[in-house]
């Protein structure tokens, strides 16, 4: 039996403290996360009833299509797979980043649940992480009640249906906003760390490591030009290691494909083989100039909203790294030869595009009349959701 000296001994002040500050942290951001869930239950709602409706599982909806199958596979196999198309072209597996199969794999090891589980189980738990995280930095720059509406109007972006799919968009929002929330703080260690995850999630990573980049740059000229010039490296040398670190996780699969393929270049030729080379926004114009004209000009009323949006987060004078975190996810998502359908997805992570209007919302007197607008928001985007995944395409 232990003696009572042993029983009686004291939790240390350190952990005592963290763990004070990360149940302070959680309690504050609860109404974020309840809102998140309602909205995206919502959502899942819709979606069952409507596939029952059409006599199909909704759960293979949400995990068992499209790039899910891809990360599954990867998680199940490893890499090596490679799909040929009629027309003769290649479709390999390198194109797609290693941390969603990891965690896949690593949850169906150690739970009862399958891959295809394993990976909306990690997209569910990544949306609350991500809407915790998007409350962080919402609440930090405008207050606790825009902290919770931005959380609520991400999980009703129009094609939010994807954050409870078994994609990689959720969990690198998550990844990306706790990024920024660091960055935010000047924890510019934790900021590089997420950043290195980040970019094992998705190769828009590049669009974090430039906002860390660009900021630390900018940061470094302001102390020049004041003139303090004497140990500008060394006082700023922990947010050097953590720009340092950024890049790392995008860079390592790179890296990996170069070795794999034996080619510098490979994995940019991979990406080439799935249709996805940087264009300018060639393919783009090429698409909207072959639609029907009402279409096109629908689409150029989007893409006006869209440039209106980042011109409210430019006047609103957003954090720099905030700012360059959300423009450049929009730009390297429309600057794309791909797919055009997935561009509204891949946009999606974009969050700081939306603290414009959560600012306003949360400004309005009447917190009936801010509930009923997010009401409505995503009753719209559940039925565009299981439209969507009712049909023939991929999001």
């Amino acid at each position: 039996m232990p003696d009572q000296q042993t029983r009686a001994r004291p939790v240390a002040p350190e952990s005592r403290s963290t763990r004070h500050s990360a149940m302070a942290l959680l309690t504050a951001a609860a109404p974020a996360l309840g809102a998140y869930a309602a909205v995206r239950a919502v959502g899942l709602l819709v979606l069952q009833v409507s596939a029952s409706a059409a006599g199909k599982d909704a759960l293979h909806l949400l995990g068992g299509r499209w790039d899910s199958v891809w990360y599954q596979r990867i998680a199940e196999n490893g890499y090596g797979h490679t799909v040929t198309l009629p027309d003769g072209g290649v479709h390999p597996d390198l194109a797609f980043f290693p941390l969603l199969p990891a965690l896949e794999r690593g949850l169906a090891a150690v739970t009862p649940l399958t891959v295809q589980g394993a990976g909306i189980a990690v997209a569910w738990l990544a949306g609350l992480l991500a809407a915790w995280g998007i409350f962080a930095v919402g609440a930090r720059l405008h207050g606790r009640r825009t902290g919770v509406v931005l959380a609520a109007l991400w999980g009703a972006y129009p094609t939010a249906f994807v954050q409870s799919m078994a994609y990689t968009e959720t969990l690198f929002t998550a990844l990306a906003a706790w990024s920024l929330y660091a960055v935010l703080r000047d924890r510019w260690i934790v900021a590089g760390a997420l950043c290195v995850l980040a970019g094992l999630t998705r190769p828009s990573a590049a669009a974090l490591v430039a906002a860390l980049a660009v900021t630390a740059a900018a940061v470094l000229v302001r102390e020049w030009r004041a003139g303090d010039r004497r140990g500008l490296l060394r006082r700023n040398a922990t947010m050097l290691l953590g720009v340092c670190l950024a890049p790392l996780g995008w860079l390592g699969h790179v890296v990996f494909v170069a070795v794999r393929e034996g080619g510098a270049f490979a994995y940019f030729d991979v990406q080439a083989q799935w249709g996805n080379s940087i264009d300018g926004g060639r393919a783009l114009a090429a698409f909207i100039a072959g639609l029907p004209l009402p279409a096109a000009l629908g689409l150029c009323a989007a893409l006006g909203l869209l440039g209106w949006l980042v011109l409210l987060c430019v006047r609103q004078r957003q954090p720099l790294p905030v700012l360059l975190y959300g423009i450049a996810v929009v730009v390297i998502s429309l600057i794309g030869s791909g797919y055009f359908g997935s561009r509204p997805r891949l946009m999606m992570p974009a969050f700081p595009l939306l603290l414009p209007p959560a600012v306003a919302l949360a400004g309005l007197r009447a917190r009936a009349r801010t509930a009923s607008v997010v009401a409505a928001l995503a009753v719209g985007s559940a039925a565009y959701g299981a439209w969507t995944l009712l049909g023939p395409g991929p999001p």
